[in-house]
């Protein structure tokens, strides 16, 4: 749990439930079976990526021993908790078991779950991996909204229906663009030392004003896009629940309106990140309710 950072598994569970629930909720046929398989395989790839992640950022030299990576929690490798051959055998037998679970869900629904799982698994490499490094041209951020949407959600209900209708495309952008908040408050706590090291990250280049302002547009593009689809019939009534994380969104959003403190001004065992913690606690808290209205949604079916 702790090499694969299983605290942050909870939002690629909320990106599967999406799926099983949006496909009862519209009356698709469900093959539970083939939906609990994909759902596993989401929650490896996820741990996959956080092992990929951790191997080439120390490759390439981002992660050090003052990098926020090894502040906020002990770098795996860093902290010695496991060697850097140790971490890629990790990282292999996880994508090993994925490509399993992809051959066996090819089998079951065609060819097409080859390109939700490779392309996931390209993004997911490509994102700190030489050459591309997306993360360091400033394109992580959109690789998020993508993995976590179209690829997550459309990849399970495909699993799950055998259908990928383009309503499910759009359905699946609102809880990804609150996803991709957690990234946007992570990239400006590490601005300052991604900067100087040339990883563009998109803060780094809108600057720290501009991208706290981005991020809260992120918010409110979750909770306008929720009401749009169910004002169009795209989710169920019950949806409109994200909005009791209201309270909750004021005071992230006041957090967003001010510069970062010098020091934590509340105990914070994660420190320096700062902006991250609370984007990822309104996810989680309007994930949560999302999956709610959606359980209501599939019994009620309005």
């Amino acid at each position: 749990m702790f090499l694969t950072r299983a605290g942050v598994l909870p939002m690629t569970l909320v990106a599967a439930a999406e799926a099983g629930l949006l496909a009862v909720f519209r009356g698709d046929a469900v093959d539970w079976s083939l939906f609990a398989i994909a759902s596993v395989g989401l929650m490896l790839a996820h741990m996959a990526n956080n092992l990929m992640n951790d191997l080439f950022d120390l490759q390439v030299g981002t992660d050090t021993e003052d990098y926020p990576r090894n502040l906020y929690s002990p770098h795996p490798v860093l902290s010695g908790v496991i060697t850097r051959n140790g971490l890629a055998r990790l990282a292999l037998i996880v994508n090993a078991i994925c490509l399993a679970i992809m051959v066996w869900l090819t089998l079951q629904r065609g060819w097409a779950i080859v390109g939700f799982a490779v392309g996931g698994f390209l993004l997911s490499l490509a994102y700190t991996a030489p050459p591309l490094r997306l993360k360091k041209r400033g394109l992580g951020e959109p690789t998020v909204v993508v993995v976590w949407g179209p690829l997550m959600v459309g990849g399970v209900y495909y699993a799950a229906t055998g259908m990928i209708p383009a309503a499910i495309i759009a359905a699946s952008l609102p809880y990804a663009i609150l996803c991709t908040t957690v990234l946007m408050g992570k990239h400006i706590d590490k601005a300052p030392w991604d900067e100087p090291e040339g990883t563009r990250t998109l803060p780094v280049i809108l600057g720290e004003r501009k991208a706290r302002s981005v991020t809260r547009a992120m918010f409110v593009a979750f909770y306008f896009l929720t009401s749009v689809l169910v004002i169009t019939g795209g989710f169920p009534v019950g949806t409109l629940l994200v909005f009791l994380s209201f309270q909750l969104l004021v005071r992230v959003w006041r957090v967003y309106g001010r510069a970062k403190p010098k020091t934590s001004p509340v105990p914070n065992p994660v420190w320096p990140l700062w902006f991250a913690p609370h984007s990822f606690l309104l996810t989680r808290r309007a994930g949560g309710l999302l999956v709610l209205g959606f359980m209501l949604g599939a019994i009620i079916k309005f």
